[in-house]
Order: structure tokens, then sequence, then C-alpha cells
């Protein structure tokens, strides 16, 4: 679990964190992972904030598609070193997590990078092992059909609403076609088919360990495992 990475709109609270999230108004510690206040003046309150899609890429991946990009100055007048590989460098690269766990899993390793695709109240885990052996994954989250677009060299993952569509890789970088063989953008927001106009909007998801993902919601199924 990544304590600098959110995944949910604010609705109108601010945020400060390191490794724990607070609400500047109410001082209570919000839970990442499921975007509840669990301690404080406003656990048990029934908020719960809703959840956006993030995605991972390299800087030279984003800015060939948005060129436009404004990019926070590193020189933040704090001691805190921001150089590429810092602050938490020493922990991604070890297969130790920064705190006890439990329950743990042994489906997946302690630390895989997985890809969390969130629908509602409804979840599928996609191990980024997979993904860069399936780099265009058709499958159903509950109700609803979906696409997962990757890149394995950056970690970069987007999930689709598909509506029965099936795709394979466009002749240009983040172009898709589909069965008929018509052209689709890979877009932040949609798939877009720039013919028609049509649109099939993003599914939330975001990165996790699995360690951390598996603590909060045991039950999620994984993709290409035997209990799917």
């Amino acid at each position: 679990m990544r304590g600098q990475t959110f995944v949910f709109g604010s609705s109108g609270f601010l945020f400060r964190s390191n490794k724990l999230m607070y609400d500047q108004q109410s001082l209570s510690l919000w839970n990442h992972l499921r975007g509840e206040p669990v301690v404080g003046l406003l656990a048990d309150s029934g908020i719960r904030l809703p959840v956006r899609p993030v995605v991972t890429t390299s800087w030279q991946a984003w800015r060939q598609s948005h060129p436009d990009t404004l990019v926070l100055d590193l020189d933040t007048g704090h001691t805190r070193d921001y150089t590429p590989g810092r602050p938490y460098g020493l922990y991604y690269a070890s297969p130790d997590t920064m705190f006890p766990v439990s329950p743990r899993s042994p489906r997946l390793g302690t630390k895989d990078i997985v890809f969390v695709l969130r629908l509602g109240d409804r979840a599928k885990v996609y191990p980024l092992a997979a993904l860069a052996r399936e780099p265009l994954v058709h499958d159903r989250v509950g109700g609803t059909e979906v696409l997962v677009v990757s890149r394995a060299a950056t970690r970069t993952v987007r999930a689709y609403q598909r509506e029965w569509l099936t795709f394979r890789a466009g002749a240009q970088a983040d172009t898709l076609r589909d069965g008929h063989g018509q052209v689709w953008a890979v877009e932040e927001e949609a798939l877009v088919n720039p013919v028609t106009g049509r649109r099939l909007g993003r599914v939330a998801g975001h990165l996790s360990y699995w360690f951390g993902w598996f603590a909060f919601h045991p039950e999620t199924p994984v993709y290409g495992t035997p209990k799917n």
C-alpha cells in the first residue's frame, strides 16, 4: 500500500499525508483503500469518497499524449528529497513490508503489483505479471463488459467499458481496432471512435501492492487464477 498515492475524489475535504491520510477539517484518519474515515470525529459517519481512475506511466509516455501538462517543481522549499527513486526507493526494492500485515494470501507474492479495477461495490484484481503476457484483456466484472489496456514497460494500465466489442492493437500507438475494423483512440476519459463519435467510458482503477489490497478486500477475485 503506497501511502503517498490517493485514488479518491476529495468531495470537499483537504488531505495531507505521509504514511497516514487525514483531513485537515476534522483530523480524522482515513483508510486509503476504502476511502472511509476510520478514526476521529468522522468515524462511522457513513462518508465514502468516490473512486477515480488513476494511471501510472513514464513522463516520456505521458508527455507524448499530453504535451501541455504542467509539472510540479521539484524545488519545493522543503528538505524532503524528491529526486527519482526517493523517498520510498529502498522500500519498493525490498521484498519486506514496512509493518506487520495480516491476513496474507499466498495466491500472489506479498508485494506483487496489481491493478485493481473498481465498479461500484465490485472489484477485480489483475496482476501486472498477467497483463505483461496479455496487454489487452476482455473481461466481465459484475454485469459490465470491460477492456483492460496495459503497457508492461511503464506499468501503465487503464480500463474501459466495451459493450461487447472486441479489440486488437491498432497500427499506431494509443489506438485499437474493433472487430469491424474501426479505429478507436485510447484517451484518458474514454475509448473514442473519431468517425462516429462513439465513446466507451473509463472505469475506475489503480495500482496497489497485493498485500495491501488483500488485507482489506480478501474476497476480490484475481484474474488468471483458479478462484475467479
